[in-house]
C-alpha cells in the first residue's frame, strides 16, 4: 500500500509539473506574440501636401519599425471598407484617421467595432477629427449609456425605460459655448414604478477650432502612466489645429495630456475612457495639412497607446 501511494503522489506531482511547465509556456507565448495593429485612414488628398505616402500610411511605417508589433493599413477605398470581419478578426487595436468622409461608415459597422471592444476584442484609438468618426461616435455613446444607468440600483437598472435623444440631429453641428454639455441624464419614476432615463447622446465636438497652423504646448498631466512613458512634462507641437473645449463626450476616466494655445484656448488632448472590457483612447493634436504625425513625440504616445491598450488592463 505505501508503495503504491508513493507511485501515486509521483505520478500526482510529474502531472502538476507538467501542466505547469504547459501553462507556463503558453503564458510566454502569448507574450511573445505581437500586438496586432491596424490603422485605418480615410486617406483624403489634401493629406499629401504634408504627407508623401498619407497620414495613416506615415503611422503605420513608424510602427511597424518598432518590436513586438504587427502593422497593416487599411483606408475606406479597400474591400468593406477595410473593415471586414477577416480584417477585425486579427486585429487587438484599431487606429483611425477620418475627416470628411466620416458619414460613409454606417452606425451598424461602428457598433459591430463597439461589440468587440467591449468583449475585450480589440481597442480604439481615435486621432484628431476621428472625434466625429463612427466608431468613436457609437463608443461614446455607449458609455453614456453606461453612465446614465450607473446611479440607478441594480433592480432599477434590470427594469429601467432608456429613452434616447439627440439634441443635434443634423450631424456635423458644433455646440455653441452655452449649450448644455452632453451626454447628460435626467429621470423620471413611472406609475409602474420603472424608471425613465432620458439621455440627451453626446455630440462628439466643441464649440470652436482654427486651423490656423498655430503651436500647441501640451502637459503631461499623468506622467506614470504607460501612454506617458518617454513623454516630457511639457512638449510643444510646431503646427497644429486648434480644438476648444468643452468637449461634447462622457466623462474620460483619465486625462493624460492636456492642451494650450497662446490666445487662452485649452483642450483635455490625451483622454481614455473604459469600456466594457476594452478601452477607448482619443489623441486630440493633429490635421491633415500639418506633419503632427512626423513629430517624435506625437508618434510615441501612439506606440506607447498600441501597446498599453493591447494589454487588455483595466482603468486604475
Amino acid at each position: 500500500m505505501a508503495q503504491l501511494t508513493t507511485k501515486l503522489l509521483t505520478i500526482h506531482t510529474r502531472l502538476v509539473a507538467v501542466t505547469c511547465l504547459i501553462l507556463a509556456c503558453a503564458l510566454q507565448m502569448r507574450a511573445a506574440s505581437p500586438v496586432r495593429v491596424v490603422i485605418w485612414d480615410e486617406q483624403q488628398p489634401q493629406q499629401l501636401i504634408a504627407y508623401s505616402n498619407f497620414l495613416g500610411n506615415t503611422i503605420a511605417a513608424y510602427l511597424k519599425q518598432q518590436p513586438g508589433l504587427t502593422v497593416t493599413s487599411k483606408r475606406l477605398n479597400d474591400p468593406n471598407q477595410g473593415l471586414g470581419a477577416e480584417v477585425l478578426d486579427a486585429c487587438d487595436v484599431l487606429v483611425w484617421w477620418g475627416h470628411v468622409r466620416q458619414t460613409e461608415i454606417t452606425p451598424a459597422t461602428g457598433q459591430d467595432i463597439v461589440r468587440r471592444i467591449k468583449s475585450g476584442k480589440l481597442a480604439l484609438i481615435a486621432l484628431h477629427s476621428a472625434h466625429w468618426s463612427t466608431p468613436f461616435v457609437e463608443a461614446m455613446k455607449e458609455r453614456a449609456r453606461e453612465d446614465a444607468l450607473k446611479p440607478l440600483s441594480p433592480e432599477e437598472r434590470r427594469n429601467a425605460v432608456l429613452v434616447e435623444t439627440n439634441r443635434y440631429p443634423k450631424f456635423f453641428t458644433a455646440p455653441k459655448y452655452d449649450d448644455f454639455i452632453t451626454p447628460f441624464a435626467w429621470y423620471r419614476k413611472q406609475p409602474d414604478g420603472k424608471v425613465q432615463v432620458t439621455l440627451a447622446t453626446p455630440n462628439c465636438c466643441f464649440p470652436a477650432y482654427r486651423p490656423d497652423a498655430m503651436p500647441s504646448h501640451v502637459r503631461t498631466l499623468l506622467p506614470k502612466h504607460p501612454i506617458a512613458r518617454g513623454i516630457p512634462a511639457e512638449f510643444s507641437i510646431p503646427q497644429t489645429e486648434m480644438y476648444n473645449e468643452p468637449f461634447h463626450v462622457p466623462p474620460p476616466d483619465q486625462v493624460i495630456f492636456e492642451e494650450r494655445w497662446a490666445p487662452g484656448e485649452w483642450f483635455r488632448s490625451g483622454s481614455l475612457w473604459q469600456l466594457g472590457e476594452g478601452k477607448v483612447f482619443y489623441f486630440r493634436p493633429g490635421h491633415e495639412l500639418y506633419p503632427v504625425f512626423k513629430e517624435a513625440t506625437c508618434l510615441q504616445i501612439v506606440n506607447n497607446a498600441v501597446r498599453w491598450l493591447a494589454l487588455k488592463e483595466s482603468i486604475q
